[in-house]
C-alpha cells in the first residue's frame, strides 16, 4: 500500500493545541507520511505549544504581522498556503477549528481538488458576526470539507441541518481533552498567588469585545476587586494592542492584578487548575477548565459549545460589566453554587478523539489504494 502524504495546518495557538493529538497519532502510523505546515498566524503562542508537545514544523509560513489586518493576511495566506500545497500535492489536508488559517486551508485545498478534513467541525452560533470572524472562517471550512470530525453530537445534528451527508460526518469527541490528558501531569509548580487569596483566571481577546465591551470587562474585574480583599486576579495578556493597551491602562496599577504575557500552555493548565474560577472569552477554555472542575463565566452573548453551559459547569455572561460582577460573585459567595459548577465533567469527550480521527482516514486509504 502506497503511503498517504497528510498535510496537517496550524496557526493559532489553539490549533497547535488541537491538532498536537491529531499529529503525533497520524506521526505513529506507518501508512502516512504526516507533514506539518504552520502558518504563524500567531507567531509566539503558536511555538511555545508545537514545542510543549515536541512537534516541529516541515513548512513554516511565518505570516504574522503587527496589528495585522484579516484581509491582507488571507491574501497572504491563501498564495502562500497554494505555492506550498502546489509543491507537495498531499494526499489531504487537515486542520482545526475556525481561524482564518483554517479557511484558508479548506480554500487552497478546495482550489487544488484536494479532500479536506475538518477537525471540531459543526460548531455553531448561528451568527455570522459572533465571534467574528470566526463563525464564517467554520461554516466556510465546513462547505468545503470532504470529512466533518464533530466532537459532539450536537455539533453533527448542526451539520446535518446544513444539508451535510450524514456519511461525511463523523462524532469523535473533541481533541482538546486528548491533549489535556497528554499534558495534565507536566503541568508543574502551583501557580503563585497570595496566601489565603482566591484566584481568578481572567482572557479576554475576541475582536467583538474591542473598545467598550472590554472596558466594561475590566470594570467587572474591578468591581471584583473592591468588594472581596481576599481575590487575586491573573491575566496573561494578548498581544493585540486593541488589547493590551486598554488592560493595561485600566488594570495595570492594581497590586492584586498580575498581568502576564501570554502563558506557554503548560504553564497555562496550571493556572487553570489552581484558579478558583475563569472568567474567559475563550472557545479552547470553555472545553478544558470544566474537565478540571473550574466554573467557566464565558465573556460572550452566544458560545457555539452549548454542551458545557447545559451541563451547568459554563454560564454565559456576555460583556456587561454589572452581570459580569454578580455572576463572579454569586460563585465567590455561594458555595452550593460554586459546587453545582465545579462538577469535573467534561461533555467533549474521552481523550480518545485523536484515534477516531487516524481509524476514519486509515479506512478511507485503504479504501482508494
Amino acid at each position: 500500500m502506497n503511503k498517504a502524504k497528510i498535510m496537517c495546518v496550524v496557526g493559532t495557538r489553539p490549533e497547535a493545541v488541537k491538532m498536537a493529538p491529531v499529529i503525533l497519532a497520524l506521526k505513529a502510523q506507518p501508512w502516512t507520511e504526516t507533514r506539518v505546515l504552520a502558518t504563524a498566524q500567531h507567531r509566539q503562542m503558536l511555538d511555545q505549544v508545537l514545542q510543549a508537545f515536541g512537534i516541529e514544523p516541515d513548512v513554516d509560513l511565518d505570516l504574522m504581522q503587527p496589528n495585522q489586518n484579516l484581509t491582507a493576511l488571507t491574501a497572504r495566506m491563501l498564495t502562500s498556503m497554494d505555492a506550498v500545497l502546489q509543491a507537495e500535492r498531499p494526499s489531504a489536508v487537515l486542520a482545526q477549528g475556525d481561524t482564518t488559517t483554517v479557511m484558508v486551508a479548506a480554500l487552497a485545498s478546495f482550489y487544488l481538488g484536494i479532500p479536506f478534513g475538518h477537525v471540531e467541525a459543526g460548531l455553531r452560533t448561528g451568527d455570522m458576526r459572533r465571534p467574528f470572524p470566526e463563525e464564517m472562517n467554520r461554516v466556510l471550512a465546513g462547505r468545503l470539507a470532504r470529512w466533518h470530525f464533530a466532537p459532539t453530537e450536537s455539533s453533527r445534528q448542526n451539520l446535518l441541518r446544513e444539508g451535510t451527508p450524514a456519511e461525511d460526518v463523523f462524532v469523535t469527541g473533541n481533541t482538546v481533552i486528548d491533549a489535556l490528558h497528554t499534558i495534565a501531569g507536566r503541568a508543574g509548580d502551583p501557580v503563585p498567588h497570595g496566601a489565603g487569596r482566591r484566584l481568578i483566571l481572567v482572557t479576554a481577546h475576541r475582536r467583538e469585545s474591542f473598545g467598550q465591551p472590554l472596558a466594561e470587562v475590566c470594570n467587572a474585574i474591578l468591581g471584583l476587586l473592591a468588594r472581596n480583599d481576599d481575590v487575586e486576579i491573573l491575566y496573561p495578556v494578548h498581544p493585540n494592542p486593541n488589547v493590551r493597551r486598554m488592560v493595561h491602562e485600566m488594570l495595570g496599577g492594581h497590586p492584586r492584578v498580575r498581568l502576564t504575557e501570554p502563558l506557554d500552555y503548560l504553564p497555562f493548565v496550571a493556572a487553570m487548575r489552581d484558579s478558583y474560577l475563569i472568567l474567559t472569552d475563550s472557545g479552547g477554555v470553555q472545553e478544558e477548565a470544566p474537565a478540571l472542575g473550574k466554573p467557566v463565566l464565558v465573556l460572550r452573548e452566544e458560545t457555539e459549545r452549548p454542551e458545557a453551559v447545559a451541563a451547568g459547569v459554563v454560564k454565559l455572561v456576555g460583556t456587561n460589566g454589572a452581570r459580569i460582577t454578580d455572576s463572579a460573585q454569586e460563585l465567590l459567595d455561594d458555595p452550593a453554587a460554586y459546587r453545582t459548577m465545579a462538577k469535573g465533567i467534561s461533555p467533549y469527550g474521552d481523550g480518545k478523539a485523536a484515534g477516531r480521527i487516524v481509524d476514519i482516514l486509515q479506512r478511507h486509504h485503504a479504501s482508494c489504494s
